[in-house]
């Protein structure tokens, strides 16, 4: 069977190109960048987010390729949820890295009282214990329909009524933080031509645009198609082949890690030069 080829080799490929990319992205955001900044905090979590998919990849390739299951039904609920885990907090850390990025762009001196570590890691934190608590439902019917089914296998089955009502929850979730995305990158986009003069153009432009773009990408690609399968009947023979396709999207996450630093942080340098500069002038007229 051309599955049994295929997919263990996509999934086999984004086993060894994310497990060290990711693995180097979250060593160099941690020792090399600030996790003082809202947008390294993010960061740092969509990194462990990848990671946990990375890690739950090698029993599907097993079962992809041996088309069998040696582990019990728990295990398949654990690697089921790491999955759809992936999906739900990378849709939210990459639309919070979004936001952080327009209010440091559009709001640079305003928004910095928002813009704190604490807020990002309370936020980080609100975002996991969301992931568990949806997690604790699928995975008790899970459970139940996996012991009743009697059957020795993972993956390949049609979910139970009650998560497919829990279904709904991942698209309307990735569709309003596809929506947030959109709305961002148009307010940044018009502020980029029209509020910075033409150096910082040059200079950050480009990469803060790119990074926009790529956060579509990865909704429309990899987030939007996953979440909607369950709920768009045509599209369920292709179930598979859509995971696929979204396992790839922790491949890509690095990139974004790269024009971040690469573009935004200059940005917040320069916000932050302006502010000192701001505060330096009414400390002059002050003593004037």
């Amino acid at each position: 069977d051309v599955a049994n080829i295929v997919y263990p080799l996509v999934f086999g490929s984004v086993t060894v190109l994310g497990l060290p990319l990711n693995a180097f992205s979250l060593w160099i955001l941690l020792r090399r960048h600030s996790i003082n900044s809202p947008s390294a905090v993010y960061m740092v979590n969509l990194a462990i987010s990848d990671l946990l998919l990375v890690i739950s990849l090698p029993m599907r390739i097993y079962f992809y390729a041996t088309c069998t299951w040696p582990l019990d039904h728990q295990a398949c609920i654990w690697i089921m949820m790491l999955f759809h885990n992936n999906i739900r907090s990378s849709s939210i850390f990459i639309t919070f890295i979004c936001v952080d990025r327009l209010l440091a762009v559009v709001y640079p001196l305003r928004s910095r009282h928002l813009r704190s570590s604490s807020r990002a890691w309370k936020a980080a934190g609100l975002v996991w214990l969301c992931v568990v608590i949806v997690n604790v439902p699928e995975s008790v019917s899970f459970s139940k329909f996996l012991n009743n089914s009697g059957k020795k296998a993972c993956f390949e089955f049609n979910p139970p009524p009650l998560t497919q009502s829990i279904d709904y929850l991942q698209p309307v979730l990735v569709l309003t933080m596809l929506a947030i995305n959109i709305l961002c990158t148009t307010m940044v986009s018009w502020t980029l031509c029209r509020h910075l003069s033409p150096s910082v153009m040059v200079n950050n432009k480009v990469n803060v645009m790119l990074l926009f773009i790529m956060n579509l990408v990865m909704f429309t690609l990899f987030f939007l198609p996953v979440s909607l399968v369950n709920v768009v009947d045509s599209w369920k023979p292709f179930s598979t082949a859509l995971l696929c396709l979204a396992s790839v999207n922790c491949c890509l996450d690095p990139l974004l890690y790269y024009f971040s630093f690469d573009g935004f942080w200059k940005k917040k340098e320069e916000s932050s030069l302006s502010l000192q500069r701001i505060t330096g002038i009414k400390k002059q007229k002050q003593r004037i």
